[in-house]
């Protein structure tokens, strides 16, 4: 499902199942509001991100419930005013800010609240991801509270030279 342009909207209730990409997209939205949705895929399925946010602002997402290949929630550039909370995540890559810094320009990443959320059998808890030699960016005014996690290998982590494809040759 992929929200364009859209403002105001709540959405609640629903189950994607083995979708081939990002279940949920929200792409230039303002003041939407999401409860009690599911999102599940293989554990090794790629790119299955359960919400991908962009370029939107004043977002909230509570009681979702995350199992996919890739990230639960993965909050792309210039998105601001995001709350989430009583998440739960895993399998997968956890919550993601990220990544950035591939394109010059990006806009910035602000006042990000991740609280009461869970994190079982996931790759990361919460990661802020960037490529190496990114032109210069900002995130800024980030908080996460009341987190567990359960077998996480990386509960918090700041990962500066993100690559997803090995470079050849090395």
């Amino acid at each position: 499902m992929a929200l364009e342009h859209v403002n105001g909207l709540s959405i609640s209730d629903i189950h994607s199942i083995n979708i081939k990409k990002f279940h949920f997209s929200i792409h230039n939205c303002n003041g939407v509001a999401i409860t009690n949705i599911h999102a599940t895929a293989q554990a090794d399925s790629p790119n299955t991100d359960g919400i991908h946010l962009q370029a939107s602002s004043t977002i909230t997402i509570s009681g979702a419930s995350f199992a996919t290949g890739d990230d639960c929630i993965s909050i792309g550039e210039g998105v601001t005013n995001v709350n989430i909370t009583q998440v739960n995540c895993g399998p997968g890559h956890g919550i993601s800010i990220g990544s950035l810094g591939k394109y010059p320009d990006e806009k910035e990443v602000s006042s990000i609240r991740v609280t009461n959320c869970n994190f079982t059998d996931t790759q990361n808890g919460l990661r802020i991801k960037t490529f190496g030699h990114s032109p210069p960016g900002l995130v800024s005014d980030v908080s996460f509270e009341g987190i567990r996690v359960n077998n996480v290998d990386n509960p918090i982590i700041i990962d500066q030279h993100y690559c997803p494809v090995p470079t050849l040759g090395m």
